[in-house]
């Protein structure tokens, strides 16, 4: 990768830094009764609700009780944590020393769609993997959609980063393993990499 004139990185979460597979959700979910969850949420795209969720508009009661109206499927709230949760994985390790490689040289940030629930789990996971709660430290500062309320692949959602951050697109490299986030951050000027296919963060050249 060529990384003249790169000064700042914007790394994705989910696929770079921890194993998800959104098709263990999609399967919870519909064994547990909710046979068009696709239709709600996949990789690639969210319904409203999902979109609200993950963007902070609403809170986790509130999901909760609007997804077993869209459904119409009386879930209890630790069934849908357990079914929502089941995507995510473990860390990557060699993710997270590769993050601590370049910290020297860049000025490291994370953006990632996520939510509430997302969140608390997958501090839970770093914690009991690599027993310390150090994985925001890696960076300048993290942008979690729920928390920020700008979601990707929306283009406002990568300039408001880039103005918070006070960095400029052209010098700054996307890392992220979906390609509708990959075109929406090209559309704001972003030097982009797509983890696509087995591609893995620690074997990118990024010197």
């Amino acid at each position: 990768m060529e990384m003249k004139g790169i000064r700042n990185i914007i790394f994705d979460f989910g696929g770079v830094f921890i194993e998800v597979d959104y098709f263990k959700t999609e399967k919870a979910f519909v064994d547990a009764g909710i046979g068009s969850f696709h239709d709600l949420y996949s990789q690639q795209s969210a319904s409203p609700l999902f979109e609200e969720l993950e963007t902070g508009k609403i809170g986790v009661p509130q999901f909760m009780s609007q997804l077993r109206s869209l459904s119409r499927v009386q879930l209890t709230d630790e069934q849908i944590i357990g079914c929502w949760n089941s995507m995510l994985g473990k860390f990557y390790p060699e993710a997270i020393e590769k993050a601590r490689e370049l910290k020297p040289k860049y000025r490291l940030f994370l953006f990632s769609n996520t939510n509430r629930i997302h969140h608390q789990q997958f501090m839970e996971i770093y914690h009991r993997q690599f027993g310390r709660d150090d994985f925001e430290s890696l960076f300048e500062k993290v942008y979690y959609s729920h928390t920020c309320g700008v979601r990707k692949p929306h283009p406002d959602a990568y300039r408001w980063v880039l103005s918070d951050a006070g960095i400029r697109a052209d010098e700054t490299l996307f890392i992220d393993d979906t390609l509708v986030n990959i075109k929406g951050a090209e559309q704001v000027g972003l030097r982009c990499v797509f983890l696509d296919k087995g591609k893995k963060l620690w074997n990118l050249e990024l010197g």
